[in-house]
C-alpha cells in the first residue's frame, strides 16, 4: 500500500512545480502545470512576427481547466497560429508514451484559420523501440500541405461540404474555435468519413483519461489553496 501511494503521489505531481517559484510574468490563473507556463514563457518571450514551433502534450490542446482555456485564448486572440500537428502515439517510444502534437505559431496579430495536419506514421513502426523502418511516412506530405497552407485554404474553403474530405489535413476558423473553448485537438475539427466511421486509437483514448484525470488534480489543487486562502 505504500508503494502504491509513493507511486500515486509522484504521478500527481509530476510535471508541476510549487507556486512560490512561479514569477508573475507567466502565471496562468492558479496553475502548476509546467507545460502550461513553458507555453506561456515562450508566446511573452518571442519578439513581435517571431515564430515558435514547439511539441506539446495533446492535453494542452483539449483542457477544460481555467488555465487551459486561458492560455488558449491568449494564443488563438492574441497570436497568429498557423498550424497544429497531430503526431502518432508513441512517436518518442522508447522515452515517452504520451501523445503529442506540434504547435506552430507567430507572435501578435489575431488568428483567423488553424491548418490541422494528422499523421498515422512517422516511418517507423510505432512500437516499444520506435527503431524499425516502415514504407509508411506521412510527415512529407503533411510538410508539404503546411508549406503550401494558402494554397491550401482556398482549396479547402471552395471544397464541397457534402464530399467526403479524404486529405490527411483541414482547416477552422476562429469562430469555430471560440465556440468549441479555443480547443486545438486536430481531431475536433476532422471531416467525418461518409463511407466508414474511424474509431479513435485506444492509446490516444487513454492519452486523453490521463489528461482529464490531471486536469481535475489541478482543480482540486487550486481549490485547496483557495479554502486556505479563505480560512
Amino acid at each position: 500500500m505504500g508503494l502504491r501511494y509513493e507511486r500515486t503521489e509522484k504521478a500527481a505531481t509530476a510535471g508541476r512545480v510549487d507556486k512560490d517559484r512561479i514569477v508573475d510574468d507567466v502565471k496562468i490563473g492558479t496553475t502548476t502545470a509546467t507545460e502550461l507556463l513553458f507555453l506561456k514563457y515562450m508566446m511573452d518571450s518571442l519578439r513581435p512576427g517571431g515564430r515558435c514551433g514547439v511539441i506539446i502534450p495533446e492535453g494542452v490542446l483539449f483542457g477544460s481547466t481555467g488555465a487551459h482555456k486561458e492560455l488558449r485564448r491568449q494564443l488563438i486572440e492574441n497570436n497568429r497560429v498557423e498550424a497544429v500537428m497531430s503526431l502518432p502515439g508513441g512517436v518518442f517510444q522508447p522515452y515517452s508514451g504520451v501523445k503529442t502534437s506540434v504547435l506552430f505559431f507567430r507572435k501578435g496579430g489575431t488568428t483567423d484559420n488553424v491548418l490541422f495536419l494528422h499523421a498515422d506514421n512517422d516511418g517507423y513502426k510505432l512500437d516499444a523501440n520506435h527503431d524499425t523502418p516502415i514504407e509508411s511516412d506521412d510527415l512529407p506530405g503533411l510538410i508539404a500541405a503546411y508549406r503550401d497552407r494558402e494554397a491550401g485554404l482556398r482549396a479547402w474553403e471552395a471544397r464541397d461540404p457534402t464530399a467526403e474530405w479524404t486529405t490527411q489535413w483541414w482547416f477552422a476558423d476562429a469562430a469555430k474555435l471560440r465556440a468549441n473553448d479555443f480547443n486545438l485537438s486536430a481531431g475536433r475539427y476532422r471531416p467525418m468519413s461518409q463511407t466508414q466511421v474511424e474509431h479513435q486509437d485506444p492509446r490516444e483514448l487513454l492519452d486523453e483519461l490521463a489528461a482529464i484525470e490531471a486536469e481535475i488534480g489541478e482543480e482540486i489543487d487550486a481549490l485547496r489553496v483557495a479554502l486556505s486562502e479563505a480560512a
